[in-house]
């Protein structure tokens, strides 16, 4: 997932999202990786929150700092973004004043305020107490519905085949098995796509 924000640089291959594309064959320029990193918001595993601003100047941050946009009109959206993940009213609190939940939904408002063509989410409940999870999936299950473009690295099977287009199963980093998630997740063709759903799906 860091490789496909550019914030781990690949040994080769091409990421392409709208009309951005990185060649790792050739040298990325720094013009490159501002370019694409616009077009990809990032929501990672533990909120990385600036911790000394609010929650609006989180939100804020990417499209006043990285894109130079009003502040007045970045400050606007990001009200309603956070009305959209539930924390309107929570605009002007601190991270510590936010429960891991709130965080994340933070996190991902955040990402959704730079109008990315992508949203990237990097296992983005993992570290959060299983009461949380519900509330953090329940925001990105309403994404998907309204069309925006998601990839997420995630061990919520049951949450993964509700949502997803497509599934990829990874072992050691080697695409074992792609396709939809009713064949993937309902049926999968390798063993070892199958011993891991056993133990996932029926630990007992």
């Amino acid at each position: 997932m860091r490789t496909l924000n550019a914030l781990d640089v690949a040994d080769s291959g091409v990421i392409r999202v709208g009309d951005v594309e990185l060649d790792f064959a050739k040298p990325v320029t720094k013009d490159q990786l501002r370019r694409y990193r616009s077009q990809s918001g990032f929501v990672f595993q533990s909120h990385n929150l600036f911790p000394h601003k609010t929650v609006l100047q989180n939100v804020t941050e990417g499209p006043v700092v990285v894109q130079k946009r009003p502040k007045e009109e970045a400050e606007a959206e990001a009200v309603e973004l956070l009305g959209q993940v539930g924390l309107a009213e929570k605009r002007d609190q601190y991270p510590y004043q936010l429960s891991g939940g709130q965080q994340q939904r933070v996190g991902i408002a955040r990402a959704l305020a730079l109008k990315p063509k992508v949203v990237l989410f990097d296992e983005p409940t993992s570290a959060l107490d299983l009461e949380l999870v519900g509330e953090v999936l329940s925001v990105i299950r309403d994404l998907a519905v309204e069309g925006w473009t998601l990839v997420i690295v995630t061990h919520e099977i049951q949450f993964a085949r509700q949502v997803s287009d497509q599934v990829l199963f990874t072992d050691h980093g080697v695409v074992l098995e792609q396709g939809p998630p009713d064949e993937v997740i309902g049926d999968p063709k390798k063993e070892r796509t199958r011993q891991f759903l056993q133990r996932i799906l029926n630990p007992l």
